[in-house]
């Protein structure tokens, strides 16, 4: 018997388990993989982007799935008392571009250590095993099964994830239980994934990563998301930093509808970029255009940009009308990628629908349905963009179902 009980040993679960543990409470925390904070160890590029260093408006404006079920639990544990945690247990924080917070060390590891340092002085016992399912008596959560063994507690908190990235213990089990309670979950959808196109130019362009691009993404005029940074050229697409974001603006994905446009020179007005092309020009008139533009492009993109522009391979750059060429600058501000799908869900790396906040009580994150069952984290239907969001929920979150438990 113990008075807490943890499913789950990633960021939601962790929090919830030092927060518990240091109001007194014994906790036991099951963690499937051989270590704790899996996933964590690989956000943010191996960084860990622990949150966002912004007013609560702001992180209600990045989330787009039931924000207001939110709100109790970034009342009590906010995106500074996050900052405030990991600072306490040794880990120095810094703010990037986009009010990003990670680790001065650049090492999501720290993350991880700091909070399996904290778990195992506040004397929370971690146990490698797979939970099979709840144990419920009358109506209410009094334990759980695992390895085949029965362990019993006060209350069972689920903070087992959602289904992307699987291989790092995201298999879907939290869902699974929560119906086992009688819980509803919504439509499981990958959010923050890559994209997949059939403009088969992507393909022939595989390995080329631009940087300092803006990416705007388009459901047919309207204009759903726009940023600069990096992204990628895939096999099957696009991904990379930008493309992850953009996806997650994408609630309902109809056929040719959308499109990216790609700004590969954001830094240069439409005037400037012809300035530009105009000095390449005159320094390569007797040259075939797609050797004419070789400074101006990378070289994987010059094949596929010439054929989009209409201008033969081989005509001459002193050749090229003023139509042409203002055209061709229009396609340099605004390459063209369709979209046509999203990559499968265990390529995800956040999963949209979850557990119904309707049967949650967002003050206390327990259960309507079966008392002294409580959620945390990704298994909630709630997701939101990158920058540091989806942790701050996942913290908020587990939060809020310690002070209950």
């Amino acid at each position: 018997m113990t008075d807490t009980i943890i499913i789950g040993g990633g960021a939601a679960g962790c929090m919830a388990a030092i927060q518990a543990a240091r109001f007194g409470k014994s906790v036991l925390l099951f963690e499937r993989n051989d270590s704790i904070g899996r996933k964590l160890r690989i956000t943010g590029k191996g960084r860990c982007n622990v949150t966002n260093n912004s007013p609560m408006d702001e992180h209600m404006r990045n989330i787009p799935v039931n924000p207001r079920f939110l709100y109790s639990a970034f009342s009590m544990f906010s995106a500074e008392d996050t900052m405030d945690f990991f600072e306490q247990l040794g880990v120095p924080l810094k703010t990037e571009r986009g009010n990003r917070v990670f680790p001065v060390s650049d090492n999501a590891a720290d993350i991880v250590a700091a909070l399996g340092r904290e778990m195992k002085k506040l004397g929370v016992r971690v146990i490698h095993k797979r939970v099979s399912s709840l144990i419920i008596e009358d109506g209410s959560c009094t334990g759980v099964k695992a390895g085949g063994e029965e362990f019993r507690s006060g209350s069972v908190l689920i903070a087992c994830g959602g289904k992307s990235y699987p291989n790092t213990g995201s298999t879907g089990d939290g869902y699974k239980l929560a119906e086992s309670a009688g819980h509803t979950v919504t439509e499981l959808k990958p959010s923050l994934v890559p994209l997949v196109s059939p403009d088969k130019y992507c393909a022939e362009m595989m390995g080329l990563s631009l940087r300092n691009v803006t990416l705007s993404l388009f459901d047919g005029k309207k204009k759903l998301y726009s940023e600069l940074g990096e992204m990628l050229f895939t096999h099957f697409g696009v991904s990379g930093p930008l493309v992850l974001s953009a996806s997650s603006h994408i609630r309902d994905l109809k056929p040719d509808r959308c499109k990216l446009l790609i700004d590969l020179k954001p830094a240069l007005t439409p005037e400037q970029l012809d300035a530009r092309i105009q000095r390449d020009f005159a320094e390569n008139l007797n040259r075939d255009f797609i050797n004419g533009i070789r400074k101006l492009l990378p070289a994987k993109l010059i094949p596929v940009a010439v054929k989009l522009s209409g201008i033969a391979p081989g005509q001459k750059v002193n050749g090229i009308t003023k139509e042409q060429r203002r055209k061709f600058g229009e396609l340099i501000k605004a390459f063209p990628v369709r979209i046509s799908g999203f990559r499968p869900i265990d390529e995800a790396i956040v999963t949209s629908g979850g557990v119904s906040v309707r049967e949650i009580d967002p003050g206390t994150m327990e259960s309507k349905l079966c008392p002294g069952l409580f959620f945390a984290g990704e298994v909630i239907d709630v997701d939101a963009y990158t920058g540091g969001f989806n942790l701050q929920i996942a913290f908020s979150t587990a939060y809020a179902a310690a002070m209950c438990m």
